[in-house]
């Protein structure tokens, strides 16, 4: 992978866990057929797996793209000529005004994938790119966008929020009605971009409705990135990449189910190798195969600005969280187990406190706002304890320890901060779960609505990854609408959640309010599935709280 900073032409101005407890709970109370990679029909090099751009600056931005030199050079081959790209930028998409231009090369050693990180562009402007090889290969066109300025003050910022797209659940048609959106500054990928287990095995079934490749359960580095190069053939979501750029972070399918700092649930020592090194196989693709900048230490926790309106803190709940305890278990109050790490929740409190912007946006993998049952005040909860001679978590009993339910210090501590520190209009933006979710933060859940809300958290359905109506085989708004109640009776600060449907959220900010408008998809398994506006929440500036709005924002 080969990253340049480009001289720009002389003319350029300077989830899983808590969707089966919901099933359980709701169940007691009430025509492609391969994950085909691209053709290759030409003896020389091609572009197969489409173009994309990522982590916008005010004068930057990443382009990225996959080369495939020859007939036999596969992703995760490791074998193919090292190969001359060369890119060009420009104002138009006719390339009549081109600003900058370059040339990087394609190795066996990055799996023949690209960056160019240009810089000495203008901020808040649309541009267009293109990759070219020997032999007159020409990539599709890509359209991406710079960041305002770090001390603009943007009338509004607009983003694409979405998460959870696996390839054997459905199409990514959420995918191509984002594409189609012309009014968005970027798209935000919370996390499970790709899905790594083996073909039938999620959801089970033995003839799933597109079979991923490889068909085995991914495990080395040649079969994580054959496996991102499988999503990269996608049209659609080709068409997402080539759209708009995107921000992203991971979460734990980009490795395995349940991710934590030294293992996986879904990782059987010795008998699928050593942890490290699978772990290591799969950063190394996700880097190769994403437009993304590494940050610390090779993680995704960084931030991007948009002007004094907003700024994303990015996270990775993945690379330094503790083990995951069991459901119900007291040790998620263990001051000890960490959901971030030390250095991490320093970096985001010192961030969110020292931060200009208007809003606090927080890219976030896993939910934030407690889910919880038998929630009491703690002057009970010792006694009830002592009585029943067991450990209860003080927040009630978590039905998704694998959220930041089972590491309710660091939610604490940093709850704490926001609240002491006045920190206002911190937003968590958030996926994995595969349900669509709108709720206040609370410090203090139990004693919510009276004690006060922190923060607001919108959460985004899944692209096509199941959800309850999914799991059970039922018809949606059925079963659910039992689950639903139950959960917004017994956490009060959860304004609405929807645990059935797909497709994905437009954020849309101002410095009045942040509203999320809920879209979702008529048919997953329809590569011509619909969309259609569902719902919409939003916080006003110094609230810390959500509500209802009725209709999207044009």
């Amino acid at each position: 992978m080969t990253s340049q900073h480009a001289t720009p032409a002389s003319h350029l101005p300077r989830r899983r866990t808590v969707v089966k407890a919901a099933a359980a709970t709701a169940a007691l109370a009430a025509p492609l057929s391969g994950a085909a990679l691209p053709a290759h029909a030409a003896e020389g090099p091609a572009f197969l797996h489409g173009v994309a751009s990522g982590d916008p600056l005010p004068d930057g931005i990443l382009l990225w793209t996959r080369v495939t030199p020859s007939p036999d050079a596969l992703p995760g081959s490791g074998i193919g000529a090292d190969t001359e790209v060369t890119w060009e930028l420009a104002e138009d998409k006719d390339f009549g005004t081109v600003v900058a231009k370059g040339a990087v090369t394609a190795r066996a050693a990055s799996d023949h994938t690209v960056k160019a990180d240009v810089r000495g562009l203008r901020p808040a402007t649309s541009y267009w790119y293109r990759f070219g090889a020997a032999g007159g290969a020409t990539s599709t066109v890509g359209r991406t966008r710079t960041a305002p300025a770090a001390d603009a003050t943007p009338d509004g910022l607009r983003f694409g929020v979405a998460s959870c797209a696996n390839w054997e659940s459905g199409y990514f048609a959420a995918y191509r009605h984002l594409a189609a959106r012309g009014d968005l500054d970027a798209v935000l990928h919370l996390g499970d971009y790709i899905y790594e287990y083996a073909s039938g095995e999620y959801p089970a079934t033995d003839t799933p409705l597109r079979a991923a490749a490889p068909a085995h359960e991914i495990l080395t580095l040649a079969d994580y990135r054959t496996r991102h190069a499988s999503y990269k053939g996608d049209p659609d979501l080709q068409a997402l990449h080539a759209a708009h750029p995107i921000i992203a972070i991971w979460d734990d399918h980009e490795f395995a189910n349940d991710t934590w700092s030294g293992g996986a649930e879904n990782h059987t020592p010795g008998a699928e190798g050593d942890w490290a090194a699978r772990a290591a196989g799969a950063k190394q693709a996700y880097f190769e195969w994403m437009p993304v900048r590494q940050s610390v230490a090779g993680t995704t926790y960084r931030r991007v600005r948009y002007g004094k309106l907003a700024e994303l803190h990015l996270l990775d709940l993945r690379s330094y969280r503790s083990q995951q305890t069991g459901i119900g278990s007291g040790d998620v109050d263990d001051p000890d187990r960490t959901i971030t790490g030390r250095a991490q929740l320093d970096w985001l409190k010192t961030g969110l406190e020292s931060s200009d912007a208007k809003w606090k946006l927080v890219g976030n993998e896993v939910m934030i706002s407690p889910v919880a049952f038998g929630s009491l005040p703690t002057h009970l909860l010792k006694p009830l304890a002592d009585l029943l001679q067991i450990k209860i978590p003080e927040g009630g009993l978590a039905i998704n320890v694998d959220q930041w339910d089972g590491y309710t210090d660091d939610r604490r501590e940093l709850l704490t901060h926001l609240t002491e520190r006045g920190i206002s209009n911190t937003v968590f933006l958030t996926g994995d779960i595969h349900m669509a979710w709108a709720c206040d933060v609370p410090v203090k859940a139990a004693t919510y609505p009276l004690s006060r809300s922190a923060a607001t958290e919108f959460v985004v359905t899944s692209v096509t990854s199941d959800n309850l109506d999914d799991i059970l085989g039922v018809a949606p708004d059925t079963v659910s609408l039992v689950a639903e109640g139950a959960i917004r009776a017994a956490n009060r600060h959860v304004k609405w959640l929807d645990m059935d449907a797909h497709g994905y959220g437009v954020l849309d900010v101002t410095a009045e309010r942040a509203q999320m408008d809920y879209y979702v998809l008529s048919d997953k398994s329809s590569r011509d599935a619909t969309t259609a506006w569902a719902r919409s929440y939003r916080t006003r500036s110094g609230t810390q709280r959500v509500e209802r709005v009725e209709g999207p924002v044009r």
